[in-house]
């Protein structure tokens, strides 16, 4: 959701802080317990939190349930739920009081559910729905505070969080919104609010998709111009390369924006490329931080420099590549514009492109129209099409720059075919595109030979 962000007029600094948690991170009624102590550290701060794992996957099968109409599996999806979260709130809570309070507000979620096997279900019931999950968080979470004696005040994000026509966020409503909400309780510090969650401007519920509660986060610290918008995850910060495939990887301490954000589009899976984009555009830090680790730093994200080296690797898989040979056509005035329009036409965006003197290759992940998309681009000449790949990028400051760079790069990569490269494109990454049964070793190779030495 990239776009252009206005902001209301005159607006001034809010000495506070943002904090989101997602679902993993609340995930229990323990995960809640412990979230809870970490926010009650008095700093005044706005708390965004996604639904506890599971639960959006959940009511997603209930949606497509209701879609078809199959009330049984809706009953059984929601039958589960409910025990879930009965066993929740007995470990959660302490008092039968506070016990019965939750116990009647799930059961009004439960039935605002139900109630849509009664009438048609379209898109606008199916976000309702989905939003459920931060409503019933949050709410428990507010609940707990309550009952543990700490002073703080549920906030709506239906109430403040909106997106325009073109589906961006409506800055200078959210700004004017939230603020009106914070100062309606001028001496309370804590706040909890939904992520992932707003509405449009119809004024009917709606999500913010890509992102979601990190973008939730990024919106109120941009509207708020906070001091910094943490995002708490499982995950002590970014790492310098895939923990899944690649022993003794490490947090890198400190990354810019650019290089975060290629990164998270190659394939870190803790951010999303465009959730931090409001808070980049505000000059305010994102610090990613681990709630199974507290005391450890995470990274902290922010426009300044944060070191002329490389300070990771990141894999994204799926890959397909596109190769278009033509010996007539390819250097012929208006080629490569005639190859973009047939992409656009498909709405198939490319990652990665090399060209030669008669071929150019590039990469897609996006494959639902891939007959459709290869016969119009025979037109031009012969296609070849190689599925199963990935590209890995390396990422740093000023990589085109920094003499030996390349060298330790290509050096690591020796014993791993190459498809293709992208080199010079950006300052910040250089791609290559693997076999995916390459992928790890390649990960390994570039592990070894890029950060072993700095261990």
């Amino acid at each position: 959701m990239a776009g252009v962000y206005t902001f209301a007029a005159h607006s001034e600094a809010v000495e506070m802080i943002i904090q989101k948690f997602g679902g993993t991170s609340v995930g229990s009624a323990q995960r809640m317990h412990h979230v809870a102590k970490l926010i009650d550290d008095g700093a005044r701060k706005v708390v965004v939190l996604s639904a506890m794992a599971g639960t959006t996957n959940a009511l997603l099968e209930i949606a497509q349930a209701l879609y078809r109409k199959d009330h049984g599996t809706v009953e059984n999806v929601l039958s589960k739920l409910q025990s879930a979260y009965a066993q929740t709130v007995n470990e959660l809570f302490s008092t039968d009081e506070v016990k019965q309070a939750a116990n009647d507000a799930l059961l009004h979620h439960w039935n605002h559910i139900r109630a849509f096997t009664l009438d048609m279900f379209t898109v606008f019931e199916e976000r309702t729905v989905l939003a459920q999950g931060e409503l019933i968080s949050t709410m428990l979470m507010q609940l707990y505070l309550e009952e543990s004696g700490r002073k703080s005040c549920k906030i709506n994000a239906l109430d403040f969080m909106r997106i325009d026509q073109q589906l961006e966020p409506d800055m200078w409503y959210i700004e004017s919104s939230l603020k009106r909400l914070l100062k309606e309780h001028e001496d309370t510090d804590l706040f909890i609010t939904q992520g992932f969650i707003c509405r449009n401007h119809f004024g009917d519920i709606d999500n913010l998709k890509r992102g979601g509660s990190d973008y939730s986060a990024s919106i109120m610290g941009a509207a708020l111009k906070v001091e910094e918008v943490q995002i708490w995850t499982d995950i002590d910060g970014m790492h310098n390369n895939d923990p899944r495939v690649v022993k003794e990887t490490r947090p890198i301490e400190r990354l810019t924006f650019d290089e975060a954000a290629e990164l998270a589009y190659f394939g870190a899976k803790i951010l999303h490329p465009t959730s931090v984009l409001p808070a980049r555009k505000q000059n305010i830090p994102v610090v990613l931080k681990s709630t199974m680790a507290p005391e450890k730093a995470g990274t902290i994200i922010s426009n300044q420099p944060s070191g002329d080296f490389i300070k990771a690797v990141a894999a994204k898989d799926g890959i397909t590549v596109v190769k278009i040979k033509s010996d007539r056509m390819l250097l012929a005035y208006g080629f490569l514009r005639k190859v973009f329009e047939v992409f656009e036409r498909h709405k198939v965006p490319i990652d990665m492109i090399t060209t030669s003197e008669v071929a150019v290759s590039l990469t897609i992940d996006k494959t639902d129209n891939l007959s459709s998309l290869i016969n119009e681009l025979g037109e031009y000449g012969s296609v070849e099409v190689d599925k199963d790949q990935c590209i890995v990028c390396i990422v740093g400051h000023l990589l085109q720059e920094n003499p030996g760079d390349a060298a330790r790069i290509f050096s690591a990569l020796k014993d791993i075919p190459l498809r293709m490269i992208s080199y010079g494109g950006s300052k910040n990454n250089v791609s290559i595109v693997v076999d995916a049964s390459m992928k790890t070793k390649a990960l390994q190779a570039l592990n070894e030979g890029l950060f072993h030495l700095q261990a």
